[in-house]
């Protein structure tokens, strides 16, 4: 039953069928292939998967985000950004990353994120003599940051999947979020002063007293929502309300941009996000249920025991698979089908299930930038108006930058965990 279901769901990839629709054809599959299974079962397991507290944050977050973009938070906080760094020599490229950075730290997106500020920003770095390929490059990585710096989407799908700590989680990846970042604004500000990119940045840059009065909203933004969450004052679902009320009452009554049309199209977008990020979980559950009921994780650890003989090469095992398969399946669905079936065998060999959350969610974020599925890579084309074949040179550093930091937060766990066991332990 679990070959008959891998491979059809394989199958349904190679002919481009949306991954939602094939995990839940393989797992039709996979009942109809065992007579011992009623198909109520498919019913319940469908309900089961969704019915979890914890993911009540994913349809705020993902509403939250949408209102920064469409209530002038967003804009704001670029203003911020550019006014901060904007006027050395590289600059501009480094408020991306700063940006990106702070619109993580309330949206929980990287589309979100590559959307919102790639539309203010792309165009900001062509005009002042960035290549278009660069600027798209530059900030299909930066919006990385949207899923490893808390809040974050695939963070709260391996908490659920696993039984981990959301809350945990979410301090964990601040040390690699800032760490990546630092990273890509010392790669982008090198290559700058390299090709004599940037000497115009600092032109129309705002004052930094008045961008921060400007921006003060939208930076209060991120210090109510992860100091509530970090304080105890509520927990990351209650969070994620929190900050779609804050977007609602700052887009209406302080930047008076979220007009009635408007949030008729924020919300449209936001429920057509929410519902398919939702199919996808409650498909994956009926498949991670059936594959449970098959006995395949423990069979897969005892194969993994076998291949790996240390913590080490685990590791590095697991990251050249989750690097792979991240090119070809979306993030949310590699997490809730591979996580459950990958923590037990990790916690055999020794790692932390926060530490490996950490690990594979910067993994598979790479894949948001990586042919042929790459999310983020397409939505920066869009606002670009380039053809994605004219970023794949540009996007060679990039990739490389955040491999790198991979590998640091893979052998460096302290990176990732010292903040956690601070105010956990």
């Amino acid at each position: 039953m679990a070959q008959l279901m891998v491979v059809s769901m394989l199958l349904c990839f190679v002919f481009t069928v949306p991954v939602a629709v094939s995990i839940g054809l393989s797992t039709i599959a996979g009942v109809g292939y065992d007579g011992g299974i009623t198909w109520l079962v498919i019913i319940q397991q469908l309900y089961a998967a969704l019915d979890k507290y914890p993911l009540m944050a994913v349809p705020f977050f993902i509403l939250a985000g949408n209102l920064m973009e469409s209530g002038g938070i967003s804009e704001r906080l670029v203003e911020f950004a550019k006014s901060a760094v904007g006027g050395a020599q590289g600059g501009l490229a480094c408020s991306c990353v700063i940006t990106c950075m702070i619109f993580a730290a309330i949206a929980g997106s990287s589309v979100a994120t590559t959307f919102a500020v790639g539309a203010i920003l792309i165009p900001a770095m062509v005009k002042v003599g960035y290549p278009a390929p660069f600027a798209a490059s530059l900030q299909a990585s930066a919006a990385e940051l949207g899923v490893i710096i808390p809040p974050s989407i695939p963070m709260i799908l391996f908490g659920v999947s696993t039984d981990t700590s959301v809350g945990e989680l979410f301090i964990a990846g601040i040390g690699p979020g800032i760490f990546i970042a630092l990273a890509l604004m010392g790669y982008v500000w090198w290559h700058a002063r390299r090709h004599g990119l940037g000497l115009h940045d600092g032109d129309g840059r705002l004052p930094l007293g008045l961008a921060t009065r400007r921006a003060g909203w939208a930076l209060l933004m991120p210090i109510i929502v992860l100091g509530g969450i970090y304080g105890g004052v509520f927990t990351p679902t209650e969070a994620s309300a929190v900050a779609v009320v804050y977007a609602l009452f700052v887009g209406i009554f302080i930047y008076r941009k979220l007009t009635w049309s408007v949030l008729q199209q924020t919300f449209h977008r936001s429920v057509v996000s929410m519902a398919i990020i939702m199919f996808i979980i409650a498909n994956a559950g009926v498949f991670g249920f059936l594959l449970n009921r098959a006995g395949i994780p423990l069979a897969l650890g005892e194969w993994l025991g076998h291949i790996f003989t240390s913590q080490f090469t685990f590791l590095l095992g697991v990251n050249v698979a989750l690097f792979v398969i991240g090119m070809f399946i979306e993030t949310s669905a590699s997490i809730v089908v591979l996580a459950p079936l990958l923590v037990p065998v990790a916690v055999q060999f020794g790692v932390d299930p926060v530490h490996f959350g950490i690990i594979m969610v910067v993994n598979l974020a790479l894949g948001m930038v990586t042919p042929p599925f790459g999310v983020n890579l397409f939505a920066a084309c869009e606002v670009a108006q380039v053809p994605i074949e004219r970023l794949v040179r540009p996007l060679l550093p990039f990739v490389g930058v955040v491999t790198l930091c991979l590998l640091v937060i893979t052998y460096w766990p302290d990176l990732a965990l010292a903040p956690r066991d601070l105010v956990y332990r």
